[in-house]
């Protein structure tokens, strides 16, 4: 597959213009071949998942989260915020990210996690498009933040009555303390995001809203299999791997 009819398929999956004004998504580093025959998938270009890239011959590695979101002076590989990229262009493979935009776009980050937790016709919330509310059975906060912790293989953290009734939930999968105002508008009793700060929440408590910490790479990760099978089906002479790398940086015990 030449790499002009990659960049086609992901375009049209995860549109360019979904993204929120400071992201960098698109390829960000160019393959140094344009027929693409291996595409590892990862929701980090860290220096694990550079170095799997590079032991499996990879052509391109496709990742969540992109990187050089500032201005970049040098690439060095003993700098931590470039040795990942150094590396990649070392070796002739090329990065490309879909970030806000993947969130956004139908089956991408959100519907994908609301489909993991269970939740019931999801709507996307304006302006951005990105959070998902939508209906759960009736249950309490405790019940509901057991299930996501099941589902997700994760350890949360919650804020609000365990008691508190919920048949109603915000999503926004990596970080969602600025969907507070917005889940509770849109009449969430609760919002599962990845991670909050502290502010986030007490603002949430006040406005009655209960929130569920689910952690940013646990409530991100799902979209990647999604992702991968999808393009798996356009086109089978692509080869596909999801990284055996663990990109997540905090984890529970």
């Amino acid at each position: 597959m030449l790499l002009k009819d990659f960049l086609d398929q992901m375009e049209a999956l995860a549109p360019r213009a979904l993204a929120l004004d400071f992201d960098n998504p698109g390829l960000l580093i160019g393959p140094e071949k344009q027929d693409i025959r291996k595409v590892l998938v990862a929701l980090d270009c860290s220096l694990a998942t550079a170095k799997e890239a590079v032991d499996w011959g990879a052509d391109l590695l496709l990742t969540h989260h992109p990187v050089f979101f500032g201005g970049v002076k040098h690439i060095l590989p003993d700098d931590p915020a470039t040795a990942a990229p150094w590396l990649l262009m070392r070796h002739g493979i090329g990065l490309f990210a879909a970030h806000t935009n993947l969130d956004a776009a139908a089956g991408g980050v959100n519907d994908r996690l609301c489909e993991a937790l269970g939740i019931s016709d999801p709507k996307p919330l304006e302006p951005d498009g990105m959070v998902r509310v939508g209906t759960i059975p009736p249950c309490s906060l405790g019940d509901f933040a057991r299930r996501v912790q099941h589902a997700l293989h994760t350890t949360v953290r919650i804020a609000g009555p365990l008691d508190t009734p919920l048949t109603t939930v915000a999503v926004l999968g990596g970080s969602g303390g600025d969907a507070v105002y917005a889940a509770k508008t849109a009449g969430a009793q609760a919002l599962i995001t990845g991670e909050i700060k502290h502010h986030q929440a007490l603002e949430a408590g006040v406005l009655g809203l209960s929130v569920i910490e689910a952690g940013h790479y646990e409530t991100e990760r799902v979209v990647l299999k999604p992702l991968m099978e999808c393009l798996q089906g356009i086109r089978n002479d692509v080869q596909y791997r999801l990284t055996l790398s663990e990109t997540a940086c905090l984890r529970g015990l």
